[in-house]
């Protein structure tokens, strides 16, 4: 092949690389001005859809069901489409079945407090799981449903329970101590001022700023993007 001819061929390839390379850019361009654009439009939609991430929440009511409170606490979650834990004594279950009835039909979970909110001490513990069980089954005889979850009175827990009854104790990273105070506005404070991501507040539902502390601070969460949800999303999602 002569000098001329091997010329023609090297010019040839050399347009054939040029051209690669040009598309390659091409279409290297294209794709850092699509992907922004892709991502862009799916998170719109995902917005109009109601799909952007939420951050989850918990909060849970010791001591009821009351029969008047609880009532107007449960008419404002189902309002708001709220489904809240209630942890119950087995002498209250007793006393307002239909509450718990009630909080079940309507998507709520419903934890063990024993039957008396007996204490847990090195002395009692014979009587403190006897109360468990009983309560577990005043709850399950009215829902038909295993009792999985104890809000133990005070924190007091013995982890042997935990094997022998199969129930998971459910403490908390809030307390407004809203049994002891009628401030609402302060309830509300020290609940919204610590709320974080996974957090369980603990409220007791038989007193009446209880429910309207609750219900503020459920609407002032939400609109920051909290959804709330049982305790068994928090400890096993």
């Amino acid at each position: 092949m002569g000098r001329k001819e091997q010329g023609q061929v090297r010019k040839s390839v050399h347009v054939g690389r040029s051209g690669i390379v040009r598309g390659l850019i091409l279409a290297a361009a294209a794709l850092i001005l699509y992907v922004p654009l892709f991502a862009g439009y799916k998170a719109r939609a995902a917005a109009a859809n109601g799909m952007v991430d939420s951050k989850k929440i918990a909060i849970t009511f010791d001591d009821g069901p009351h029969p008047y409170y609880t009532e107007q606490l449960l008419d404002g979650l189902k309002e708001r489409e709220v489904k809240a834990t209630f942890f119950v004594t087995g002498k209250h279950v007793e006393q307002y079945p239909e509450l718990i009835e009630r909080m079940h039909e309507e998507g709520h979970l419903i934890g063990n407090h024993t039957y008396s909110h007996l204490q847990l001490n090195r002395n009692n513990g014979e009587t403190f799981k006897e109360e468990l069980i009983k309560t577990n089954e005043l709850i399950e005889e009215l829902t038909g449903q295993e009792v999985q979850y104890v809000r133990p009175p005070y924190g007091s827990w013995d982890k042997k329970f935990e094997k022998e009854l199969n129930m998971f104790p459910v403490l908390w990273n809030i307390d407004p101590l809203d049994w002891c105070s009628d401030n609402v506005a302060c309830i509300v404070q020290k609940v919204t001022s610590k709320a974080k991501e996974n957090s369980i507040i603990l409220m007791h539902d038989e007193y009446k700023s209880t429910v309207t502390a609750a219900l503020q601070i459920i609407d002032a969460l939400q609109k920051e993007g909290y959804e709330f949800v049982t305790v068994d999303e928090i400890l096993f999602d």
